[in-house]
């Protein structure tokens, strides 16, 4: 496929090495640099476009690759608010977008298992549970999008918890959680790619499932993998329908 990197930080480069490995062609590469000036014109022609940029500037990107009838897969969080009106959008349009707060498989055999486990602990309430997220310095969103995506599979199946609050340790002051409130804490270190804990508190035990990212290969890799599986298709995806663990 002929790929369009919108944003080339870190995750656009080790993208771009893992399309090339896997055969593909890099069409464009946009960053900060030429984005302001690109047009419909110059995106045209492309099999697909992967967004690692940063919040302010996936959406417009999202719009102008649907203008220009190109499929997008879309790594980048923090524009979630806008979701209705983006899948809305595509749909009239006839688009094509996949979006995701994390494409590692291993993260999305963790979102499955989370699910699982919540369900499972539904009818202890003596466990009280909340989730960490660990990541680089660099990050510029919190809580992160997978953080959230967990919490949500957890409120999903929980009958005590109705929404997520967040804290990011050292920067504001401490939240102490209400009981219906699932509490994800924050944590901003150097160069973490990023760990996720879900940790289940009673006052005999602990339970904690944990995923821990070793680089970011494993988001990079799967970006690309999810670009292969939206050739062709038409409609507004999340990547948890890429992998079916029902099999």
């Amino acid at each position: 496929m002929n790929i369009i990197l919108l944003g080339y930080g870190k995750m656009g480069q080790i993208i771009e090495r893992y399309a090339l490995k896997r055969g593909h062609q890099i069409f464009l590469i946009v960053d900060e640099n030429n984005r302001p000036g690109l047009t419909v014109d110059d995106i045209k022609g492309a099999d697909v476009a992967i967004d690692f940029s940063v919040p302010s500037a996936a959406l417009d990107n999202m719009n102008l690759c649907l203008e220009a009838g190109v499929p997008i897969v879309v790594g980048t969080t923090g524009w979630y608010d806008q979701l209705e009106s983006v899948r809305e959008k595509c749909l009239d349009s006839d688009g094509t977008i996949l979006y995701g707060s994390n494409y590692s498989i291993g993260v999305n055999v963790f979102f499955h298992i989370n699910r699982m486990l919540a369900q499972a602990l539904q009818p202890y309430k003596q466990y009280d549970v909340q989730v960490e997220e660990i990541h680089h310095i660099h990050k510029l969103d919190a809580p992160s999008g997978t953080a959230i995506t967990i919490a949500e599979g957890i409120l999903d199946h929980s009958d005590v918890k109705t929404n997520w609050v967040n804290t990011v340790v050292g920067e504001q002051d401490e939240i102490i959680p209400k009981p219906q409130e699932l509490l994800i804490e924050s944590h901003r270190i150097e160069e973490v790619p990023g760990t996720h804990t879900v940790l289940y508190s009673s006052e005999v035990d602990q339970i904690e499932f944990k995923h821990t990212a070793h680089s970011r290969d494993g988001f990079a890799l799967g970006a690309v993998v999810a670009a292969e599986w939206l050739n062709g298709k038409k409609g507004f995806y999340q990547v948890t329908e890429i992998f079916d663990f029902n099999k």
